[in-house]
């Protein structure tokens, strides 16, 4: 794959640093905000940019898994986050390799129907299980979560763009 130009190459991913992201994700949704729908979910932002960047490491398994886990502290229809979160996972590997060649600001447009559909899926189990309409506010999160997106790829890259080594004397 020929690197577009002016981007440097990216060290590898640690695996415990992928884990930890996801883990501080799933920790912040369970905070007790006073859980408003409009506010973003951060673990589906983090799944799909684990998905897009490390599509054989983070699949829809780990997506399913914490869906339930989404699942059970919410006390919500047991399976509504992870069909959503493993739909989310799906698509986003789906679309990686075309993901990458855009930049992060085309990215975050392009993220933003996967993170549409995610919250359209949750929105309709819901309904269908004889839950209420949340408001018209629920279609804001799409857009935040598409909204953090370059700030999610600025910060989880940054351990990867650090040199390799610190020798001054190596040319590369």
């Amino acid at each position: 794959m020929i690197m577009p130009r002016g981007e440097p190459l990216l060290m590898p991913v640690n695996p415990v640093f992928i884990v930890l992201s996801l883990v501080a994700g799933l920790a912040i949704n369970l905070l007790p905000l006073g859980r408003v729908v409009w506010t973003p979910d951060l673990l589906m932002v983090l799944l799909v940019f684990w998905g897009v960047h490390q599509p054989l490491r983070i699949g829809m398994g780990v997506a399913f898994v914490l869906g339930l886990c989404m699942d059970v502290a919410q006390s919500a229809l047991l399976g509504q986050h992870a069909l959503a979160y493993t739909v989310l996972s799906f698509a986003a590997i789906a679309i990686h390799r075309r993901l990458l060649w855009y930049s992060v600001p085309s990215q975050a447009l392009q993220v933003l129907p996967l993170f549409a559909l995610a919250h359209a899926i949750e929105l309709l189990l819901r309904l269908v299980s004889g839950g209420i309409f949340p408001g018209w506010w629920v279609f804001l999160a799409p857009l935040l979560e598409a909204a953090l997106w370059p700030l999610a790829s600025w910060v989880l890259l940054a351990p990867q763009r650090r040199p390799p080594d610190s020798d001054q004397n190596r040319p590369l």
